[in-house]
């Protein structure tokens, strides 16, 4: 029981100690001040340290999204546009395959037949 009290705490303090070194600690810390050291609190507290820390704002995640929505659909469209292409490319190559198929065997039986 005591051991796994010890693990615990030893794993708490090896993050708390990556987190320090990896500089995080310090940039949540810079972040609160700020947000602490306003007269007029913002409206979302959240939004105010995302914007803080380098993330987009709540409409412009909103306008992200769409545009990646609307991006989607058009990949959706080329694919399938893409797919259509390939499929009609491999049918003339099929049908031409088979034309120089056709045309060597009358070519073929035509000088056979010249031999006779």
């Amino acid at each position: 029981m005591m051991r796994h009290k010890e693990e615990k705490e030893a794993n708490k303090e090896a993050f708390r100690k990556y987190l320090e070194s990896s500089g995080v600690l310090d940039a949540l810390t810079k972040v609160l001040v700020a947000l602490y050291e306003q007269n007029d609190k913002p409206s979302s507290a959240l939004e105010f340290i995302q914007q803080k820390l380098g993330g987009p704002s709540v409409s412009e995640y909103e306008k992200l999204q769409a545009e990646m929505s609307n991006l989607q659909i058009k990949y959706d469209e080329l694919l399938g546009e893409h797919q259509e292409t390939c499929k009609e490319l491999e049918e003339l190559k099929n049908s031409h395959t088979m034309a120089m198929a056709s045309t060597k065997e009358t070519i073929d039986g035509e000088a056979h037949n010249d031999r006779f």
